[in-house]
């Protein structure tokens, strides 16, 4: 069975994370389903279409088309999202185009939460609840262990994604640590929550990444 390349991301992320943190957490943002494809239904008013899990692959001589199929939340119209158009069988290993015409569920998962092909095919993806976070460690719970073990003061949080489901930041550490927006906020502005340089609170995130609390005792 090949790996899961999320699994091995959360590997390397672990694996450079300082071994001098007192504590450390990991927090998962889980998939719940896959998105829905946002474009207009040409039988119906709806605009939802779920995935069928299948892929129809087309030769012509040489050239091969992929197409991902979606149905109409609406009718059950099937529709056709073009994964990959007028390709030359040499482009294609046999594994793939094999797992293509299996109805590989990696490969659908991967087509179905494809931006850049959402993007490259014009058409929007719904991430409605698709996702639940997984978390056992609220702020509350950091600040309890502060008062009986100083050592705690410091403490390292790795968020997993089983799926690229962009969550806007703000709202992933106000569900992690159970807090407000504004809590929240302040905290980072204080230097209690310390995010990777490049992030934003303000802006979404959809890949694994780790973050620090760092209570009063350390900072400067």
């Amino acid at each position: 069975m090949t790996p899961d390349p999320a699994d091995s991301r959360l590997t390397e992320i672990h694996s450079s994370m300082n071994q001098q943190i007192a504590r450390k957490s990991l927090w998962t943002v889980r998939g719940l389903g896959l998105p829905a494809v946002v474009r207009a239904c040409p039988d119906c008013s709806c605009t939802r279409h779920l995935a069928s899990g299948k892929f129809r692959v087309n030769a012509n001589g040489k050239l091969l088309d992929v197409w991902l199929l979606v149905l109409c939340a609406g009718c059950g119209r099937t529709s056709k999202v073009p994964v990959h158009e007028r390709v030359h069988v040499r482009d294609f290993d046999d594994a793939r185009r094999a797992a293509f015409e299996d109805n590989d569920a990696a490969l659908v998962r991967e087509a179905v939460c494809s931006a850049a092909l959402a993007e490259r095919r014009r058409y929007g993806l719904d991430w409605t609840g698709t996702w639940a976070l997984d978390t056992d460690m609220p702020f509350a719970s950091l600040d309890r262990d502060l008062r009986t073990d100083p050592a705690a003061a410091n403490t390292e949080i790795l968020v997993g994604f089983e799926l690229p489901v962009p969550v806007r930041l703000e709202r992933l550490l106000m569900e992690g640590l159970r807090l407000s927006r504004g809590r929240v906020r302040a905290l980072i502005d204080e230097g209690v929550i310390r995010l990777p340089a490049g992030l934003r609170v303000s802006g979404k995130v959809s890949a694994d990444f780790g973050f620090r609390v760092v209570f009063s005792s350390e900072l400067s």
